[in-house]
């Protein structure tokens, strides 16, 4: 499967995954997050049901606080 993230291309060798799956594959452990799917706001209880497909444009917006 081919993804779009983070406005680069990448490829997987899942056919679909759920956002949990992606995150554990791709080693994100960030805690603040915000993930969107084609522009869809993905809330961080939907990540074991969410479904990304090959084609999905996947953002993901690591939230930092500072002053």
């Amino acid at each position: 499967m081919r993804i779009l993230l983070n406005n680069r291309e990448v490829d997987f060798e899942e056919e679909i995954m759920s956002v949990s799956e992606m995150l554990d594959i791709k080693k994100f452990t960030f805690r603040m997050r915000i993930i969107k799917i084609n522009g869809i706001l993905v809330p961080k209880d939907a990540y074991e049901t969410t479904i990304i497909r090959n084609g999905d444009n996947v953002q993901m917006l690591y939230l930092m606080s500072g002053g």
